[in-house]
């Protein structure tokens, strides 16, 4: 959680309240510094580098293909990580549309088409972002299939993480590359683990990211890759590029329209849900994530920039790895814009020997970490039956997801089951207990267990009071009804089955 008190925002909506606008400004600029200044620690450095799994492979495959420009990526991506975290205050990542990343590697698709595509989705974000309907799909959406999209892209980012780890050697043999091999991601898997819950003082992330670096140097500067590219000092400016109708309409219809579900679903509702789970002080609303999607590409993309978009898979991942506010993504903003103010694309050679071995370990971590949201499905959920119900729903939603590959349909196999169980339900009466009977045995035996744990510590209580000789006992003037109450008190409770309410 982040580290930043509860009561914050309350506090500073009372001081707005008694002491006018001026006040809550002065209150709410006090409330950033402090919390700026107590954001300057390894834990913020590491989380920061916690979603280059995702980003680095991407980002060098369109950059090397001349679909993007590394330059404008880096730069821009930088400004939008510096203001996302001013206007979020949480480490709110900044990454690549990946639907529209893997069919224009597929289909290879010129430059004017992936910024057509990028601006085509941003558009349509940026419309029911300003308009607030994007309220009325997060309204009409499941938990449960919000879950199973978070859980089905935790399923996918695992799958993706393979095969970076895949492209590695083979352990020893003839083909055994010292600078990228499965001796790599072992080593980076135990570490990873082995101080999983030390994030914050362990900036795990910040390490493999140095160790991969140190790798790509050497490896780089000793055994480069065909046509290598080496890093060169100076000042890299971007220009302006603007699709053709053409462009626009290939770029919208061959990659927008299968990026536009994703991150309507991902990128906004699901990452709105991760964050209140996270920061619940600092809630993040579906309008301001949509607007902000729209406006980084709107803008970013006419100079060559790799459509953005934000995600719940790379808050997760930043926090894992010790993110908890908007410091990380601020410090990682700055560093962009350095590389890519006086670097620029000369750094392609240096990101293509980064050893994907530990790429791949550090995007499966990001998996595992926005997968284990999906234990909430069911968070305040009494009913046993409504408790299977969301479960359902929530496995179908995944599997679809990463079955089919595509977010919408996942998203239409959950919302179909959903409408489903409520129409049963409306017309056809309460749920049946044959499916579900096991699960209201163990509910009845847990609750049984509970209130047997809870009877013996009464007892315990009660015993230590009455065999403590420091307390000084008052004398008790016995009346009959309490003597009676007392002496009921003091007999063993025996819990049976009878005691609960049957079904």
């Amino acid at each position: 959680m982040s580290e930043v008190l509860p009561t914050t925002q309350t506090r500073l909506q009372e001081d707005h309240l008694h002491g006018g606008y001026g006040s809550y400004v002065k209150e709410n600029v006090r409330d950033r510094l402090v919390s700026f200044k107590s954001g300057f620690r390894l834990g913020e450095l590491s989380g920061a580098l916690g979603d280059l799994g995702t980003l680095l492979p991407i980002m060098l495959s369109l950059a090397l293909t001349g679909q993007i420009d590394l330059t404008a990526s880096l730069i821009f991506g930088g400004v939008w990580n510096i203001l996302t975290g001013f206007i979020f205050r949480i480490p709110m990542c900044v990454q690549p549309m990946k639907s529209i990343a893997a069919i224009a590697l597929t289909n290879h698709m010129s430059l004017g088409s992936v910024m057509g595509a990028g601006m085509s989705v941003s558009t349509v974000i940026f419309f029911l972002g300003i308009t607030r309907t994007i309220h009325l799909v997060k309204k009409y959406t499941p938990v449960s299939v919000i879950r199973g999209i978070q859980l089905g892209t935790a399923i996918s980012f695992a799958g993706k993480a393979a095969d970076l780890v895949n492209q590695a050697k083979s352990f020893g043999g003839d083909s055994w590359n010292w600078a990228n091999n499965y001796e790599w991601a072992v080593v980076a898997f135990i570490f990873v683990f082995l101080f999983y819950y030390r994030s914050k003082r362990i900036p795990t992330a910040m390490i493999l990211f140095m160790v991969g670096l140190i790798i790509a140097f050497i490896k780089l500067y000793t055994d480069p890759p065909a046509k290598a590219v080496y890093p060169k000092i100076g000042v890299y400016t971007v220009s302006v590029t603007v699709p053709t109708a053409e462009e626009f309409k290939h770029g919208f219809l061959s990659a927008g329209l299968g990026q536009i579900p994703l991150t309507a679903l991902n990128s906004v509702i699901a990452l709105a849900a991760l964050a209140s789970d996270l920061f619940p002080e600092r809630p993040a609303g579906t309008p301001t994530i949509a607007v902000s999607i729209g406006v980084m590409n709107l803008v970013g993309c006419f100079f060559g920039s790799m459509p953005f978009c934000h995600g719940s898979g790379g808050l997760a991942a930043q926090y894992r790895f010790g993110a908890r506010c908007e410091v990380s993504i601020i410090i990682l903003g700055a560093l962009k814009i350095f590389f890519g103010l006086f670097f620029g694309s000369s750094l392609s050679g240096l990101i293509q020997c980064f050893p994907t071995a530990i790429l791949g370990v550090m995007l499966f971590v990001s998996g595992i970490e926005l997968g284990a949201v999906a234990r909430t499905v069911n968070d305040g959920v009494l009913s046993d039956q409504k408790r299977h119900a969301n479960f359902i729903i929530m496995i179908v939603t995944a599997g679809m997801l990463v079955g089919f590959k595509n977010d919408g349909i996942g998203f239409v196999g959950g919302m179909v089951v959903a409408l489903c169980f409520y129409l049963a339900v409306r017309f056809g009466g309460s749920m049946d207990d044959d499916n579900t009977g096991v699960l209201t045995e163990e509910q009845r035996r847990r609750e049984l267990e509970a209130v047997a744990i809870e009877a013996a510590a009464q007892r315990e209580q009660q015993a230590a009071l009455q065999d403590d000789p420091s307390i000084r006992k008052a004398p008790v003037h016995e009346e009959p009804e309490l003597e009676e109450h007392n002496h009921q008190v003091e007999e063993p409770v025996q819990i049976t089955e009878s005691h609960l309410p049957r079904n």
